[in-house]
């Protein structure tokens, strides 16, 4: 059996990647439906795009679950605070999915125009709510929750749903959203053809540019008026209350001031953004390229700024969840490694032998051809 604090830091590092995977994959499809009201202007257009997504938005969706299943077991008092207190935020998001499967699977079923422009719009909002409701989390994540626990450790939070949409948050919340929705757009460069193809083009620089922007400006924020924090004593596995926290730590950046090679996610996430910037009227590859560039580097930064703390507490410190404090037993995390080590890369293969059989650029020609199998 490995030591514990290597199984905690491993775990820590795998549901970073799940999480990254989560976006990386689910992240295009929720980006593409962002911009089908607004790139395809006829209902070949608008199947077009569709069907780009069709045979892999449900397997995408896998990285989600998979890593709410990651965090219920490997951080249970996390998994159990977080949706006490985002919980409005979470059934926000939840509805929202809710429309993304009937409107894949039922789009179609009639030729109304009516219809299927309002199942266009489900779609659209399937894709909006989660991809914003998410960078508020974590915008909100940087600044503290306000919850804390009792004797018996019961968490009780004292916040609100209107409290989440406070200026910084909606600032990570842009970032996440047109961080996506650029995401979406450099999948569809590499799926499309003709106007669909050029119209994408043109709003792939601008939402890099956007990105670039706004990941910019959150980056001065944070460093200049949000106050992170710091462990000032060691932590008891099972007990987040036997710690000490001070708030010493300006902008999180503790981790990068001990660690200069952690600044490799930030720049990672530049060069990304360039990279989609510059390739929005070249090849591409390298646009998509780009966008899962910036995606794992914006997670990276994040991750390690708040690196060791989970779920810091913006009302008592010293309760906040951290990697250390906040995990299952060393038993329950090698028991889940072993399953991780073994189910994890199935899933990759099996992903990537989809998206191989798959592969191809769609046409309006050919969704017409095969009208009665697609979308």
């Amino acid at each position: 059996m490995l030591d514990y604090s290597v199984l905690q830091v491993i775990w820590w590092v795998l549901i970073a990647v799940l999480l990254i995977g989560f976006a990386l994959t689910d992240g295009f499809d929720m980006g593409t439906a962002i911009l089908l009201p607004w790139v395809a202007k006829n209902d070949g257009e608008r199947r077009v795009v569709i069907n780009t997504l069709g045979p892999h938005w449900d397997g995408n969706q896998v990285w989600l679950i998979t890593a709410g299943g990651a965090l219920f077991a490997a951080w249970p008092p996390v998994y159990a605070t977080a949706f006490s207190g985002f919980y409005w935020a979470m059934l926000l998001v939840l509805f929202a999915l809710f429309l993304r499967p009937v409107g894949f699977d039922y789009r179609s079923k009639l030729t109304n125009p009516q219809w299927r422009a309002m199942w266009d719009w489900g779609l659209f909002i399937g894709g909006l709510v989660p991809a914003l409701v998410f960078g508020v989390a974590f915008g909100n994540l940087l600044q503290g929750v306000p919850f804390d626990f009792d004797e018996f450790m019961r968490a009780t939070y004292t916040g609100s749903f209107w409290a989440l949409l406070n200026p910084f948050a909606l600032l990570c919340g842009v970032i996440s959203l047109c961080m996506l929705t650029l995401h979406g757009a450099t999948w569809l460069v590499m799926r499309t053809e003709g106007d669909v193809l050029a119209r994408v083009r043109k709003l792939q620089r601008i939402l890099a540019i956007v990105v670039l922007v706004a990941f910019t400006l959150a980056g001065l924020w944070l460093t200049q008026g949000i106050m992170g924090m710091s462990l000032t004593s060691d932590t008891v596995a099972g007990n987040p209350l036997m710690k000490t926290v001070a708030m010493s730590n300006l902008g999180w950046q503790d981790f990068y001031k001990a660690n200069p090679t952690a600044w490799i996610a930030p720049v990672v996430a530049y060069v990304g953004l360039i990279l989609a910037v510059v390739a929005s009227a070249r090849g591409r590859w390298i646009g998509f390229l780009g966008s899962s560039l910036a995606i794992t580097g914006v997670l990276l930064t994040v991750g390690l700024a708040l690196f060791p703390f989970i779920m810091p507490s913006s009302i008592d410190p010293s309760h906040s969840l951290t990697m250390w404090d906040a995990t299952s037993s060393q038993k329950t995390l090698g028991i889940m490694l072993v399953a991780a080590v073994i189910f994890v890369p199935l899933i990759l293969c099996y992903t990537l032998w989809c998206y191989w059989k798959m592969w191809g650029t769609v046409t309006v020609q050919e969704i017409q051809t095969y009208s009665t199998t697609r979308y």
